[in-house]
């Protein structure tokens, strides 16, 4: 089995590299090559995709990035801004050559972790991070069985926005929906993403990546979503609302305008995405009759003790949240990309 690096420029063997993406149950819509262009270009980041292959075809994909920063530490991910990641396999063999890849890199790098997003456990003796789960439910061919699915208290929040007379677009720029995110963060007292990258997402991915705003009949955006289209799912990904929104049930209004839509395209999941444990979006995926799904997101620690916690709920980030908040938001804006790069 001989593990090779994917070059940016290699369009032949990045399109071979996506048929096999394609074909793979293990591979995720973040196993897609256009993530290393992306994750170079917006972030900055240097991007080391590798795939194992033996009689010229491609047994297994590992796509890493690897993110130095004085505050978040030094890592090699797979893969940043990405809920799922890991490696993506037709055999052990393929698996296990490009996990050692990725663990002589790791080494050659001087990183302090290298740490692998799996949606299966795959290392029993590394350490796993437990504080995310994932939510994602089958899509019923009949629009009104899945409408009757959804759990009573819920429905009558779906319904509260059509009887306001709501009204779902597509976008094809990202400007209403980057307003409403970057708001909804700034909020939450973490900073954004930058436009760019949400920009870029549109452009690189296409008809597969797509926006959804939800206005009043009057054209007052509410809320938005940013969703990836993979093989037969969709996955509502980057999300942001007005303040106003729960008024009208606008957020509850636009994911089920959202699985209305893939149920008449014919899509069969509704990944629903990544939520801590016990927070409010965790509550509000399990209202509509989710089950959540346990994400294993394993370490390998070279000059750590433990689980770096990069994330809201870290107490030590307290204070530079509430600052945050309190921040103007064209301030925020102005900064917060360069805060985000290195948070992944």
């Amino acid at each position: 089995m001989e593990i090779k690096r994917l070059a940016l420029t290699d369009t032949a063997n990045a399109a071979r590299w996506d048929a096999f993406v394609l074909a793979c149950p293990e591979a995720t819509f973040f196993h897609r090559a256009a993530w290393q262009g992306i994750l170079r270009d917006v972030f900055r980041h240097p991007v080391y995709f590798l795939y194992a292959e033996q009689g010229g075809e491609i047994h297994g994909v590992l796509p890493l990035a690897h993110i130095k920063s004085r505050l978040f530490g030094n890592s090699l991910i797979a893969l940043p801004f990405a809920v799922y990641g890991g490696v993506a396999a037709s055999s052990p063999e393929a698996a296990s050559a490009l996990e050692l890849e990725a663990q002589s890199l790791a080494r050659k790098l001087d990183v302090d972790h290298l740490e692998f997003r799996n949606t299966k456990p795959r290392h029993a003796d590394w350490p796993t991070q437990d504080l995310y789960v994932t939510f994602r439910k089958a899509i019923l061919p009949d629009v009104e069985a899945n409408m009757l699915a959804i759990p009573r208290k819920q429905r009558a929040m779906v319904r509260k926005g059509i009887n306001n007379g709501l009204i779902a677009t597509v976008d094809r720029k990202s400007d209403r929906f980057f307003k409403l995110f970057a708001d909804n963060v700034h909020r939450h007292g973490t900073p954004a993403l930058p436009k760019r990258y949400f920009d870029t997402l549109l452009q690189v991915f296409g008809d597969d990546c797509e926006i959804l705003t939800v206005t009043t009949p009057e054209g007052q955006p509410l809320s938005s979503v940013l969703s990836f289209y993979f093989r037969d799912e969709v996955l509502p990904y980057y999300a942001g609302d007005d303040e106003t929104a729960r008024n009208f049930a606008a957020n509850d209004f636009k994911y089920w305008e959202l699985m209305r839509r893939s149920c008449e395209r014919g899509l069969k999941v509704f990944d629903y995405g990544r939520s801590k444990v016990g927070t409010g979006p965790y509550s509000f995926k399990k209202n509509w009759g989710f089950e959540p799904q346990a994400l294993h997101y394993e370490y390998c620690l070279y000059k750590r003790d433990s689980i770096p916690q990069n994330n809201p709920n870290n107490a030590k980030y307290k204070l530079l949240i509430e600052a945050w908040r309190r921040m103007p938001i064209s301030l925020a804006n102005l900064i917060g990309p360069h805060i985000v790069r290195n948070l992944g």
